[in-house]
């Protein structure tokens, strides 16, 4: 674990941690840990970054989003090893001297009060490799006119995909489809739906 924590370059973003005022690093702990559980779909740096941002801490999305990707390896090889939070602190001084003092106490509280229920059986292992769906909102939209094409009324539909990846991060997918395409796409969700039944 202490070369993996090396390899992660976690010496790299022990600066950004120490600007994170400690409730809103616990907060980042705390949901990194659901997630682990399945208790929520992922982690959403976004958000969580604007909330510390207005506090008046100056960090970016890219920063908060590589913290979490480690401490939910952090968290989640201490699981896999079953270490204890003692064991999880001392493997985390040997391969991080730089981490601050309020992060350190942060990830050995949280451990010890909630590292137990992590669950790390083989099938959420299997699920961890892929993203998961958080939510969809979609419009309909019409295209009034082009630098080309003076009247165009061309309806289409945007899509946008919520997704957590296998780490946790929160990401929006988008994109747009043709009517017909929209139809495709909704017929292929009515068969999925009607394949769902049978089961």
């Amino acid at each position: 674990m202490v070369r993996a924590l090396e390899a992660l370059d976690v010496g790299s973003v022990a600066d950004k941690i120490n600007l994170i005022p400690q409730d809103f690093f616990a907060e980042l702990c705390e949901q990194i840990i659901q997630h682990l559980n399945h208790k929520i779909p992922g982690i959403n740096t976004a958000e969580l970054c604007q909330r510390i941002q207005t506090s008046g801490v100056e960090i970016n999305v890219g920063d908060l989003a590589k913290i979490a990707t480690i401490i939910s390896f952090l968290f989640s090889t201490a699981a896999r090893n079953n270490l204890s939070t003692e064991e999880l602190v001392t493997t985390l001084g040997n391969a991080v001297s730089a981490l601050p003092k309020h992060a350190v106490q942060v990830i050995r509280h949280v451990w010890n009060e909630q590292g137990e229920s992590i669950s790390v059986s083989e099938d959420a292992r299997n699920m961890a490799t892929v993203g998961q769906f958080v939510d969809i909102k979609w419009k309909l939209g019409v295209a009034m006119s082009s630098d080309t094409c003076r009247s165009l009324k061309y309806p289409y539909v945007t899509v946008t995909l919520k997704v957590a990846d296998p780490s946790g991060q929160i990401t929006d997918r988008s994109f747009e489809m043709t009517i017909p395409q929209f139809k495709n796409f909704f017929r292929q969700f009515k068969e999925m739906a009607a394949v769902l039944e049978t089961v």
